[in-house]
């Protein structure tokens, strides 16, 4: 891929992903993949106006290696170097980018119940930061290309042939066009609208249904609002979170979902696939489930604490979507969740809440926003999915017909 087209990507993840301000501390997370476009990434961020940008590397094999030989306490060991930087982010809230490129089959075969077990453990003594950190930073999930995910998307091609054209995709999904910056800008103001659409109708629930056997409803929280593409932290600066991004999403209220619904992609978690499943609510609580494939990670998700088995957003998008008429099926959520509607068991947002800049977090909790330690999108579009809104005011209006907006 040109270097020049490369640079206006990371431009766009520096200036409309992050927003970075004059000063700000940068963090990218970034594996081994494409180190070039890290290095070119970091120093748009520098132009942009950081004041210090770290990356901090990942690697799927050397993970595999530790768990398999680390012990459980070990594992689930939060060390003291590891909450000094957590509190690090806590004073100085660094803008965060998290670039994926992971094989969606990279972690097969490691150890389950070792890595379960150290993520319930560890997490009560992360929580307390996250908490602190929530809604007050700026943030963004970017893509590229990574050898064995560009292989498992395009098996026929070579190496570097199934490279470029899964940059290719991650390029032509992002908008990263002539000016891809003002693509942005317009992209945002067309996903405004639609909230402002949704918001306006005062929805108490959502009704899904679908020839797959999909039969749910889901209760909305009468002071939450549909949000969509770009945010705003609580120190005032603008961002995207996620390029590529499609949906209008909100946090429905805990305790509040009855039926079935069926996934419609596979669902790439912790680096393995679970494929062709469904879930069956009751009182808002997942109580069935079933898998073709990994029906036991599946479990595993649903189980991780008390919130997992709760849903945290109800996200709208189009099956007519520029990621679905791709016809490429990515393997990982950022892209294939903006191919269709989803939904995600686990952690709701409290900037989903009007008015959560002054309510806090623990009052939005309050209101129904579920808290999880996990928060996992799974699609659930179809071209024949119909959403149907039931209004606080009794009135019955189709949201979603055949795959796309009424």
């Amino acid at each position: 891929m040109k270097k020049s087209v490369l640079r206006k990507y990371a431009v766009l993840i520096a200036t409309k992903g992050i927003n970075v301000q004059k000063g700000q501390e940068v963090v990218i997370n970034a594996d081994l993949d494409q180190p070039e476009f890290i290095k070119i990434l970091t120093e748009e961020c520098y132009k942009a106006g950081a004041g210090k940008v770290t990356v901090e590397w990942s690697y799927q094999s050397l993970a595999k290696i530790h768990y398999r030989y680390r012990s459980l306490k070990t594992l689930a060991k939060v060390e003291e170097w590891e909450k000094a930087k957590y509190q690090h982010a806590v004073d100085v809230l660094p803008c965060r980018i998290y670039i994926e490129s992971e094989d969606p089959d990279g972690l097969k075969g490691i150890n389950r119940r070792k890595m379960a077990y150290a993520q319930q453990k560890r997490y009560p003594v992360i929580k307390p930061y996250r908490d602190k950190i929530e809604n007050r930073d700026q943030w963004c999930i970017a893509a590229v290309p990574g050898k064995k995910w560009a292989k498992k998307l395009f098996p026929d091609l070579s190496v570097n042939q199934a490279v470029e054209k899964l940059w290719e995709a991650i390029l032509m999904t992002s908008r990263v066009d002539d000016d891809p910056v003002q693509a942005w800008k317009n992209h945002n103001e067309d996903l405004r609208n639609r909230c402002n659409w949704l918001n306006s109708l005062g929805i108490e629930k959502l009704h899904y249904s679908s020839s797959n056997g999909t039969d749910l409803t889901v209760g909305l929280i009468r002071q939450g609002r549909f949000c969509g593409g770009e945010e705003t932290s609580l120190q005032g600066y603008t961002f995207n979170p996620n390029i590529p991004s499609e949906e209008c999403f909100t946090s429905p209220a805990r305790g509040q979902a009855d039926g079935i619904v069926y996934a419609t992609k596979p669902l790439s978690y912790e680096g393995q696939l679970i494929e062709n499943f469904n879930i069956r609510f009751e009182g808002g609580k997942a109580v069935e489930w079933h898998a073709e494939k990994n029906v036991e990670l599946l479990t595993k998700m649903l189980t991780m604490d008390e919130g997992a088995a709760y849903l945290g957003e109800c996200a709208l998008v189009p099956f007519d979507s520029p990621i679905n008429n791709s016809g490429i099926l990515f393997y990982n959520t950022l892209f294939d969740e903006n191919a269709a509607c989803h939904l995600a068991m686990g952690e709701g947002f409290a900037d989903c809440i009007e008015g959560f800049e002054e309510l806090g977090l623990e009052k939005c909790r309050e209101l129904g926003v579920n808290d999880s330690m996990i928060h996992v999108d799974f699609m659930i579009g179809s071209r024949d999915l119909n959403i149907t809104a039931t209004c606080f005011d009794g009135r019955q209006v189709p949201v979603f017909v055949n795959g796309n907006w009424a």
